[in-house]
């Protein structure tokens, strides 16, 4: 049993080796007040003229410059002017999720406005973190990007890696236990339900580099609980995928993918029962 003494060298010698990312609760505090510039609803204070939101996205920026410079092992983090690049795709990004809350909204009987939709959809803070943590990482950051999505993971239970490729005008609905893997590639008006999986089926670290995570491609529906796996499967345009549903294969377009159910009684199996 260590004494004392070698103990505390020893987590002395852990935070020297330590790398030196900024603190999770600086990165989160960012990304919170970044979403209230972009959308009111998130914010404490209303801005009333213009020169007021000037001030508060300059005010952003140093703390992202600061949050780059506390992460050495950042990539690009040392670039002069990382930070004003960023910022300058702002427009874009707040356009997207316009259209992620419309998605939403429309997809959704029981939302009664955008503004509840901001305000209370675990799936648009989900989306919001995952658009902002992608940004950052196509700009080469490193581990930021990652702080903001498992934030949002335990915030809403949505687990989306940045590094997924989303398309215009997405849905989440419900939300909870949705995983998206690192090389997904989502396409445009594509709506997920609680409990899906987009996942890999290799676990081989030396795989980190391959494609492991389906491809979904426009228009498409999947339903709670369901699994689609592997790098190679692809869902054609416009297929639903019925709830609960395991897929390790490509389906082509305009597929309805469903399950069948069998009821069973005292005296063994009944009539069977399809769902479609």
């Amino acid at each position: 049993m260590k004494n004392q003494a070698s103990f505390i060298q020893e987590l002395l010698q852990s935070h020297k080796e330590a790398s030196k990312c900024p603190p999770p609760e600086m990165v989160i505090q960012f990304f919170d007040d970044l979403l209230g510039v972009l959308f009111p609803e998130f914010a404490m204070d209303r801005f009333e003229d213009a020169d007021e939101i000037v001030q508060r996205l300059d005010e952003l920026k140093k703390r992202l410059r600061t949050i780059f410079d506390h992460n050495k092992e950042c990539v690009k983090s040392g670039v002069n002017g990382l930070e004003e690049k960023v910022f300058n795709e702002l427009p874009e990004i707040r356009q997207k999720l316009l259209r992620d809350i419309e998605a939403i909204y429309m997809g959704d009987p029981a939302a009664q406005s955008k503004g509840e939709v901001i305000r209370t959809y675990p799936g648009f803070y989900a989306i919001a973190a995952y658009r902002i943590a992608h940004l950052l990482l196509t700009h080469g950051v490193n581990l930021i990007p990652r702080i903001i999505s498992e934030h949002a993971h335990r915030q809403t239970g949505v687990d989306i890696h940045p590094g997924a490729q989303i398309g215009d005008h997405f849905c989440i609905d419900h939300g909870t236990g949705i995983v998206i893997g690192e090389t997904t590639v989502i396409g445009s008006n594509v709506k997920i339900y609680q409990g899906v999986t987009l996942g890999g089926l290799s676990v081989k670290k030396e795989d980190a580099k391959k494609k492991r995570h389906p491809t979904i491609n426009d228009g498409v529906v999947i339903y709670a609980g369901a699994t689609i796996l592997g790098g190679e499967t692809v869902i054609g345009e416009n297929s639903i995928i019925g709830g609960n549903v395991w897929l390790t294969k490509s389906v082509p377009a305009n597929s309805k993918i469903y399950y069948q159910a069998k009821m069973t009684n005292a005296e063994g199996e009944t009539d069977t029962i399809t769902f479609k």
